[in-house]
């Protein structure tokens, strides 16, 4: 994913959402509807979760040191954490309070005409925020690749929350005016903290989703099965290497990966043409995959009887025989 791509989708959600928080508190002021409290909160929670997703592309982008030398592009899925906790407690779990409150203690709504206005310009002005969060995902979204399998394998984590936030934030909008609208014709409060409790819900659907995509990030992901191919067969394209033994990768942050793999060369190759031949293989395996920054080669001894078949997963253990 480009930088460039990422911020513009974040910077139109925060300007966005800046701009409905504060009308929805206003509507929220002089209506007392419990739906527009919880969208205005929500709204509230995603402006602050697009500027620590400015903050935590900033920092990633800092150069390594001696405490931490392969760099800070994690940083990025960290932030991306702390938004899924936000989203979690700020918005769903107040949500889900304030429309238990409200079918506790029910009271008429005022004005209603306001929330309904602020909510059509809400819609309106999240689906622009929508549309540009689908732009950018559409230049780095593999073709024939589905928005589910894009947001559950995206190294990069922007433009997945974004796209989720956006979502939600739409769904949510059409749960709070379906609320208002209901409670206006009916005059029934109930239909408002009725979509206050499904907003609230969504939230933290929304929330546990990313939560769950992002810890997998944290924790550590390997090369697609696509890329682990393409490097496994860089490797193995030219008459350097007689067998691949082993390959490990790991994801050093969105745009860097590490490849480290045990090559085995025959027995009387001389140190010099080694090295020579690794210099080669290194530079098929960036041309194949760019990401592939960092990469470590062991030479090992080739014995004869071996084949050159590729391992067939990242752990391939050679036999000590």
């Amino acid at each position: 994913m480009s930088a460039s791509g990422g911020s513009r989708a974040i910077i139109a959600a925060f300007l966005a959402n800046m701009g409905i928080a504060i009308a929805k508190f206003i509507a929220w002021f002089l209506s007392g509807s419990a739906s527009m409290l919880a969208e205005a909160i929500h709204s509230v929670a995603d402006s602050g979760n697009q500027l620590l997703l400015l903050l935590g592309g900033r920092r990633a982008k800092r150069a390594a040191d001696r405490e931490h030398p392969f760099g800070y592009g994690r940083e990025r899925y960290v932030y991306a954490f702390v938004v899924s906790i936000i989203l979690f407690s700020v918005g769903g779990l107040f949500s889900i309070y304030e429309g238990i409150d409200k079918l506790t203690h029910p009271h008429e709504l005022e004005n209603v005409w306001i929330p309904i206005g602020v909510l059509i310009i809400a819609i309106v002005l999240e689906s622009f925020s929508l549309r540009t969060a689908i732009k950018e995902s559409n230049h780095v979204r593999l073709k024939g690749q589905s928005w589910v399998s894009f947001v559950r394998h995206a190294k990069a984590p922007e433009l997945p929350v974004v796209l989720l936030e956006d979502i939600a934030a739409l769904t949510g909008l059409v749960f709070a005016l379906a609320a208002v609208s209901l409670t206006a014709i009916t005059h029934n409060p109930l239909f408002d903290a009725i979509g206050t409790l499904m907003i609230g819900t969504l939230l933290i659907l929304v929330a546990v989703t990313l939560g769950i995509e992002t810890k997998s990030l944290l924790v550590g992901e390997g090369a697609t099965d696509a890329d682990h191919q393409r490097i496994v067969d860089a490797i193995l394209a030219g008459p350097e290497v007689h067998k691949l033994i082993h390959i490990k990768t790991l994801y050093l942050g969105p745009d860097e990966l590490m490849v480290a793999a045990k090559l085995g060369f025959a027995a009387d190759a001389p140190l010099a043409h080694i090295a020579s031949d690794i210099d080669r293989i290194e530079d098929r395996v960036r041309e194949a995959v760019p990401a592939a920054r960092v990469i470590y080669f062991e030479p090992d001894i080739y014995r004869p009887g071996d084949d050159r078949t590729p391992p067939t997963s990242e752990f391939v253990i050679k036999s000590t025989d």
